[in-house]
């Protein structure tokens, strides 16, 4: 198989684990898969997958070979391949534009980000860096809220002609406007805003289909999650966490019964503690009514490394999108979407996702 090749904008924690993984699934032979959903997509394992350019605005990542960049701060996600062998690919400057909120100046320098110094690459030659790279799409990886530099990216991909897989919550795919643009391109997109393997987001989704599928009516709930990386800290401004709180919302309210009042759901990152550094704390809470309207509640604490925990669905995205541009198949991927993000442009539950997702490995199905 030929290998398949990635561009990625943001060398953060999640972009550490996606790379740390790729290299660590290389060299196994598919016997022992812990921690992957698929060992092959359409012949693709996880060591098929190839880095050929990077773009970041932090002065400790611009200008280093990418694989000594994901182990710079302010990343701290948990190591977990350490040998990580040279690329030859230099992390390139890219846009800040929204990508940086104010408030994480007040922090120490091993918790936000520095800018470099250099200078910004503009439309023009981050279209040629992915087009002369080989890329076959680009990843996304920027900080939550970064709206104006999300665009700036999915511009460059469709101009480039390279497929555009957003995990991050600005919404693209789920827009008809810029779905419509990559369909007219025949260009692949999958998003927005990454699921993880079993996070906060998935476990709430299927206990609510669960009181769905067993007669409970759900009442209330909540799911406050804490955790101590930059997306956390970045996440503090508030104003930057409209469309997260929309996209983590509208995931469990598309598994209910009945959608829930807005006073009666409340979801989406709570807090920043420093000390937890990737680990991410989500604390659920589920209110309803039984057989013969007898109340209960259900209490959930999940604790777990929140980069690694998204990396395991992004190397299935990735090999999927793959299979799209060998088939031809540009827009919206709908059954990847629906699987692996949580705020695709069409809901389904995550059992009904799983099976379009495996018919469309098998190619059963077109997208």
């Amino acid at each position: 198989m030929s290998s398949i090749k990635i561009a990625i904008v943001g060398v953060g924690n999640c972009a550490s684990s996606l790379l740390q993984g790729i290299e660590y699934y290389k060299n196994r032979d598919g016997k022992e898969i812990i921690g992957l959903m698929h060992w092959q997509i359409g012949g693709y394992k996880p060591g098929d997958i190839e880095v050929v350019a990077a773009f970041d605005i932090d002065k400790r990542k611009v200008g280093k070979d990418v694989n000594r960049a994901i182990f710079e701060r302010p990343n701290c996600t948990l190591v977990f391949c350490p040998d990580m062998p040279k690329t030859g690919i230099k992390v390139r400057m890219g846009q800040i534009l929204d990508g940086i909120s104010e408030h994480m100046q007040d922090y120490g320098d091993d918790y936000r980000f520095i800018p470099s110094q250099e200078k910004e690459l503009g439309q023009k030659e981050v279209v040629k860096i992915l087009k002369t790279s080989g890329a076959d799409m680009l990843v996304n990886y920027l900080p939550v809220g970064s709206e104006k530099a999300t665009r700036f990216y999915a511009k460059c991909a469709l101009e480039a002609g390279v497929a555009f897989i957003n995990n991050i919550p600005v919404f693209i795919a789920s827009d008809p406007e810029w779905a419509e643009k990559f369909k007219a391109k025949n260009i692949p997109i999958i998003g927005d805003d990454i699921k993880a393997q079993v996070g906060a987001t998935i476990t709430h989704r299927v206990l609510t289909d669960l009181f769905k599928k067993r007669g409970v009516k759900l009442e209330r709930t909540y799911q406050l999650n804490t955790g101590g990386n930059t997306d956390f800290l970045n996440m503090l401004n508030r104003s930057r966490l409209a469309s997260k709180k929309v996209s983590k919302t509208e995931a469990v309210q598309a598994v209910a019964a009945s959608r829930l009042d807005k006073q009666n759901i409340h979801i989406g990152p709570s807090d920043y503690v420093p000390w937890q550094n990737d680990n991410k704390v989500c604390f659920i809470r589920m209110e309803g009514k039984l057989f013969g309207d007898v109340p209960m509640n259900l209490e959930l604490r999940l604790s777990v490394e929140d980069s690694p925990n998204s990396a395991g669905v992004a190397i299935d995205s990735i090999r999927c999108c793959k299979l799209a541009l060998d088939r031809g198949i540009g827009g919206v991927l709908y059954s990847p979407a629906a699987y692996f993000s949580k705020h695709p442009p069409k809901q389904f539950t995550d059992e009904e996702a799983y099976t379009m997702t495996e018919e469309f490995i098998q190619g059963k199905r077109k997208n």
